[in-house]
């Protein structure tokens, strides 16, 4: 892969050959450097390589999430994914929360020497960290940035606990320092499979590994000794919360070696809700009158639609043996709930 088209080269480079036109920088990016890049899988795409002040970020007191500190070396994800809950925080960069997230990345190119110098800090009482709760860590951009190397190996020696949710088949290139840091400490993988429905992948999550891929993922850190448990997440309403495709999605998640599964139905805060909703609209016009009526108070499913539909997946997962609890508890990631937050008053559609 080149990467070699720089419309600002660091210290005073020249790049071999015309550089595309540079975007002008977000206001909120001062100093960035914006790469463009000319391999077919990243055409159309900035990064924007800023150095970060800081790395470990407290979660809001408000939230619900099981944990308190999190790590995200990137904003902005080549996912793509139509539904993705983290598409409003970049308009806090001046950029929009649809194409811009999906083709401008930001990159925070010192993200592990921030790592190490942050759990060094005396003030840091070594308190477990997720990380791949806002943007993907494993998207297709850390392949050439290669950050996620650097942040495991400062966990790894200073044993701290930490847990990673991924949409990525590159964290199988991370597997030694996985299992060095699972040595010396707490270590929790999850994956995100919503559905296993290659047509609904393509349309809905066109930048992810497919599906199939992911669950052979599963199976390979599965073989490698780490229990892994799968985030059935999001489960799309009047697309993939029929009892054949939750019998499938599950029975796929099993056969992978899984050691659990959550169901999470699809949630659509501002940002994603109308990015999906375009989406939507243009994939499946007829579902639109559905989705108003259950998105009509907020960005949250009906209570009883959110039970009915996890209860199904429980049932299915019985079926399937993944519904007993095991040994090694410890090793599992804290699986975030969804946030609950007040209903609002938002037009989708």
């Amino acid at each position: 892969m080149r990467w070699d088209n720089l419309s600002a080269p660091p210290d005073g480079g020249v790049p071999d050959g015309p550089a595309p036109a540079a975007p002008p920088l977000p206001l909120a990016l001062p100093g960035a450097v914006a790469r463009t890049f000319d391999t077919p899988g990243f055409a159309g795409m900035t990064f924007y390589e800023v150095r970060a002040k800081s790395i470990i970020n407290r979660v809001p007191g408000s939230s619900r999430m099981a944990f308190t500190w999190t790590i995200n070396p990137y904003r902005g994800c080549s996912h793509a994914c139509s539904y993705c809950f983290a598409r409003g925080t970049h308009t806090y960069l001046d950029l929009d929360a649809g194409r811009d997230f999906d083709t401008k990345v930001v990159v925070k190119i010192n993200a592990g020497e921030l790592v190490r110098r942050e759990l060094a800090a005396p003030r840091w009482r070594g308190e477990h960290v997720a990380m791949g709760t806002n943007v993907d860590p494993y998207q297709r951009a850390e392949g050439r940035y290669r950050l996620m190397p650097q942040i495991l190996s400062a966990l790894r020696d200073f044993a701290n606990p930490f847990s990673i949710l991924t949409k990525g088949t590159l964290i199988l290139r991370d597997l030694p320092p996985l299992r060095q840091a699972a040595e010396v400490t707490q270590v929790g993988v999850a994956m995100s499979v919503g559905f296993v429905d290659e047509r609904m992948w393509r349309s809905v999550e066109s930048g992810t590994p497919s599906p199939r891929r992911r669950l052979d993922t599963v199976r390979a850190l599965t073989d490698a000794g780490f229990r892994v448990s799968v985030l059935m997440a999001p489960i799309l309403p009047g697309l993939t919360d029929t009892d054949d495709a939750i019998e499938a999605t599950v029975a796929a998640i099993a056969a992978s070696g899984a050691s659990g599964i959550t169901p999470i139905p699809l949630h659509l805060r501002p940002g994603a809700r109308e990015w999906y909703a375009s989406w939507l609209t243009r994939e499946f016009p007829a579902l639109a009158p559905h989705y108003r009526r259950l998105y009509g108070r907020g960005s949250y499913l009906p209570k009883e639609y959110q039970r009915e539909v996890t209860a199904r997946v429980r049932m299915a997962a019985r079926r399937h043996g993944l519904d007993r609890a095991e040994p090694g508890e410890a090793r599992q990631p804290e699986t975030p709930e969804p946030l609950r937050v007040e209903p609002e008053q938002l037009t989708l559609l």
